[in-house]
């Protein structure tokens, strides 16, 4: 069967994967979008979704030493399925809408021109038209949580829309992405206690620093074309230095995670899934080669296996604590 990614064909997009089960279910017409949102890169919703269930994890163990072990050993299911849908919604929101700003861009870049907007496979009402319906789904999901969830969710459309114009003006767009991929941190608790206190807040602050960490890896693949259309990155910024601002970057992530999960009085198993997460991400300092895109891209994707292992911790506290109570 031919795909999207066979050569020569119309609409083939470079830096999309072969042979995505995207391309096998949509119809033909569908591809354009689909790539619009990078339903074939589950990678960004994925990173969108983990600040959101570990803040979510992190209030429901902090629920359990409280001594309500019965009802919140786990975060809530529903929640759990809210953040999903709504992650794989908005980020595909935001990624049609970051294509619309920056389809000049794209035009120039060897890895994005032939993405569905500077190809021409759909125009800007189409994107336009696909990005509300999109964000239609993500209010969906909004409406589902408490009042404070609710308007805590809405300001995250502030570093959503701020964000594509910062690579133009600043070296630290990473640290902007990291202001709206990072709100998770702040929404899982809002929507379990109804308010924000010191440990969702320092959960947020870390979650932007291994934003702009892992963000700065991924820049590294177009550093080259970047500097000839003017974008600007911390990949730019950092240069030969990119391991040792990681160091600091995913450093200080750990301490406000840890900080975090110390307010939130989370039991001990959180802090062995937040030390295997350390060693993951160190590992990935050790390895890093900045001129090699491939192993970059790589890298950048291994940051799931971070989210995964500090979620585990963040259950097994709460079932820890459950435990401690019951005997």
């Amino acid at each position: 069967m031919e795909t999207i990614q066979s050569s020569g064909v119309r609409g083939r997009v470079k830096d999309a994967p072969s042979g995505h089960w995207t391309y096998r279910l949509l119809p033909r017409a569908m591809w354009p979008y689909a790539q619009l949102a990078r339903w074939d890169r589950p990678i960004g919703w994925q990173l969108l979704l983990w600040p959101c269930w570990w803040s979510a994890a992190m209030a429901a163990a902090a629920n359990a030493q409280a001594g309500d072990p019965l009802l919140s050993v786990l975060p809530s299911l529903w929640h759990i399925v809210l953040f999903l849908v709504g992650s794989i919604a908005m980020r595909g929101a935001g990624c049609t809408y970051n294509d619309i700003v920056d389809v000049d861009i794209d035009e120039k870049v060897d890895r994005t021109r032939s993405r569905p907007l500077p190809a021409g496979q759909v125009s800007r009402k189409q994107a336009w038209a696909f990005l509300v319906a999109q964000a239609l789904v993500g209010l969906a999901v909004l409406l589902q949580f408490n009042t404070f969830a609710i308007v805590t969710g809405l300001c995250a459309l502030i570093p959503v829309a701020i964000y594509p114009f910062m690579k133009r003006i600043t070296d630290w767009p990473q640290l902007f992405l990291g202001f709206a991929f990072s709100w998770g941190a702040l929404m899982g608790w809002a929507a379990y206690f109804g308010r924000l206190d010191a440990a969702p807040l320092l959960l947020y602050f870390g979650a932007i620093l291994w934003t702009i960490g892992y963000d700065t890896l991924y820049a590294h693949q177009d550093k080259e074309d970047d500097a000839l259309v003017g974008v600007r990155s911390t990949a730019r910024l950092f240069g030969d230095r990119t391991k040792e601002a990681l160091v600091y970057l995913y450093g200080g992530a750990l301490i406000l995670f840890a900080s975090a999960f110390t307010l939130a009085q989370v039991p001990l198993p959180a802090m062995a899934g937040l030390l295997a997460a350390a060693a993951h991400m160190f590992r990935q300092i050790r390895v890093l080669d900045i001129d090699n895109p491939d192993q970059c891209l790589k890298l950048f994707r291994s940051n799931n296996t971070v989210g995964w292992l500090i979620f585990i911790g963040l259950m097994a506290g709460g079932a820890w604590a459950a435990l401690r109570i019951y005997l």
